[in-house]
């Protein structure tokens, strides 16, 4: 790093730790001043908008400023500033410039985040595991997840997302951690291994977000993960709060716990324990012992997605749904468009649901693998329709998904992964028509809202300029 980007980035560090500060304690005047500032920042104009639509929180009192100012003042200090450091100024504002300049050179836009599992080992038996078909002798060595972080870094993305199995199998992974301080490591767990001394390696380090695996509360998580398991994650989630350590939940949404998930005592729950981010996956018919009778129904999914708005409405918790979000990301954001998937043995898959794969990471460099033919395929096809309700090519657009399945992808990375593909197939589809019914109806209705609230703010503007 020359001089001229060591003083920008040190300008920019220092404005945003300074912004960040004021938010615990500023007036909502104030914080809508710094928005404007912040503005200024960014090159793309899709992040610009996002800061623009912070200001709108920030005018109408929304809970995202409770959120915010709940990380700010009971976060860790060194975790707060690995936070602020890596993922809002790494990450958002110097990785959005790198990425924009990298694709500007290579032709190639890179995603926002790399997920990994360094290995498909669990010591949990959970039914409708989605990855708990793929073979567990192979893992990731350290050398290529470093290799794999360094990669990411050379492009622009500070935050690498790991999954599994169960990652903490993996005890060089804190080597990874140590290795890269400047990267933000989201980790998701069943938290079992999870105890008062590996809290305070978190703290040491500053870098690491777990995510923590729930399927509601005590009753649906227990069913799936086992007796006990709810009271034992309770407890961790004290740990990290009393330690000041930014933590997430994950929960798979199933027809057993639909009704949990979105209930208000489940979230309160949530906020009362310390979560700052909820994400919600939507259960599919793939790995261990794929089970169709499982998966949420229409009527469950097009709930959820209600329950959702209304709780970032109210609640100062930040919430997000694999599947019904596409609002947020313009779509699917699997092929590399906004993350892809390393599994254990190497395979780059689009997402990780998505069991098919044409490279191996051992054999390609990450930025040779991205472009694979199967990859470009995909991101040219996304988004796969106008109604943002419905994104996924495995669930809402199965026609795009067999074809990257069966015709651009070179092989299958599991015994078995090809079933979603043919036999379930007629499932899949039926299940597809039916939710598209029901997000065409709600898509309708969100386009004529906004273009009221559009025309509202227009009138509004024009009545102070008059």
């Amino acid at each position: 790093m020359d001089f001229y980007q060591k003083a920008k980035f040190y300008s920019i560090s220092k404005f945003t730790t300074t912004a960040l500060s004021l938010l615990a304690s500023a007036s909502k005047e104030n914080l809508i001043r710094l928005t404007y500032l912040a503005e200024k920042i960014p090159k793309k104009e899709a992040y610009r908008e996002k800061i623009r639509w912070i200001r709108t929180l920030f005018e109408t009192d929304h809970p995202a400023l409770t959120i915010a100012r709940r990380l700010l003042k009971e976060t860790h200090p060194l975790h707060r500033k690995k936070i602020i450091t890596n993922f809002i100024i790494n990450q958002l504002l110097v990785g959005t410039n790198r990425r924009k300049a990298f694709e500007e050179e290579r032709g190639f836009k890179p995603p926002n985040a790399m997920l990994i599992s360094p290995t498909m080992r669990c010591n949990l038996n959970c039914f409708g595991c989605y990855s708990g078909s793929y073979p567990t002798e192979e893992e990731l060595s350290f050398e290529v997840m470093d290799r794999l972080v360094g990669e990411c870094k050379e492009m622009g993305i500070y935050l690498v997302i790991i999954t599994g199995g169960e990652p903490f199998l993996r005890k060089d992974l804190f080597d990874l951690f140590e290795k890269h301080p400047d990267t933000l490591f989201q980790v998701y767990t069943n938290g079992t291994l999870i105890d008062e001394k590996m809290v305070e390696r978190f703290v040491a380090l500053g870098n690491v977000v777990p995510s923590i695996s729930l399927e509601g509360m005590r009753e649906e998580t227990d069913a799936r993960r086992g007796k006990g398991h709810f009271d034992r994650v309770a407890r961790i989630m004290d740990w990290l709060k009393k330690a000041g350590i930014f933590f997430a939940v994950s929960t798979t949404q199933t027809i057993r716990n639909s009704e949990t998930i979105g209930s208000d005592d489940f979230v309160d729950f949530l906020v009362e324990k310390g979560c700052i981010f909820l994400w919600n996956f939507h259960y599919i018919p793939i790995g261990r012992d794929a089970d169709l009778s499982l998966m949420a129904t229409p009527e469950q999914r097009a709930r959820i997605r209600e329950r959702f708005a209304y709780f970032r409405a109210t609640k100062p918790l930040l919430m997000v749904d694999f599947w019904n979000d596409g609002c947020l990301t313009e779509g699917c954001i699997a092929g590399g468009r906004k993350y892809f998937h390393v599994n254990a043995r190497g395979d780059l898959e689009p997402c990780v649901f998505c069991h098919f794969a044409y490279d191996n990471i051992k054999e390609k460099s990450l930025i040779e693998a991205l472009n694979s033919p199967l990859f470009k395929e995909m991101r040219s096809r996304q988004p796969f329709s106008d109604n943002l309700f419905i994104n996924c090519p495995l669930i809402d657009h199965p026609e795009h998904g067999k074809e990257f399945a069966l015709k651009f992808a070179r092989y299958f990375t599991h015994e078995g992964a090809e079933g979603f593909f043919t036999e379930l197939a007629p499932a899949i589809d039926a299940y597809s028509k039916t939710y598209r019914k029901m997000a065409e109806t709600a898509w309708k209705e969100k386009i004529e809202s906004d273009s009221d609230q559009t025309h509202t703010k227009e009138k509004k503007v024009a009545g102070q300029h008059g």
